[in-house]
């Protein structure tokens, strides 16, 4: 079974950062530039604190609140955060996401962000998987 450290190591790109500092307007941008879903806001310590997703802009947006530049990023972020670890596996992770009914998941190691997942990667392993173990199971067939 895949562990998250696998799939990590596959994806070409780690997880997008801001600082707790920055606006939740700046935190935007940054997610568009990037073509991200989310962006994980790091303490000082490198630990995740929080995260933004396109998620909690448009329950921001459907309460009114839409003046980004103004809006401090630390008031509308995640705090709850659900983290993996790198030997977790992925159908494990997939199963927590999907009965919690979120989208992106930070990974840590010793207190330290090393990437983040999302259930789109977490599917998409699952099926290379599934489609692995298949044609291995047709070759021991034919053989």
């Amino acid at each position: 079974m895949m562990q998250l450290k696998q799939l990590l190591e596959k994806k070409s790109a780690g997880a997008v950062t801001v600082a707790a500092s920055v606006s939740v307007g700046a935190a935007i941008q940054t997610m568009h530039k990037r073509r991200v879903g989310s962006v994980v806001i790091q303490a000082d310590s490198g630990m995740p604190i929080g995260i933004l997703t396109e998620r909690d802009i448009m329950c921001l947006c459907a309460e009114g609140k839409t003046d980004f530049e103004n809006m401090s990023l630390e008031d509308c972020m995640t705090t709850e955060l659900v983290v993996g670890k790198p030997e977790d596996k992925v159908t494990e992770v997939l199963g927590i996401m999907t009965m919690k009914r979120f989208r992106h998941m930070p990974v840590v190691k010793d207190g330290q962000l090393v990437g983040l997942v999302s259930i789109g990667d977490l599917v998409k392993a699952t099926l290379e998987e599934t489609m692995q173990e298949a044609e291995a199971l047709r070759n021991y067939i034919t053989s």
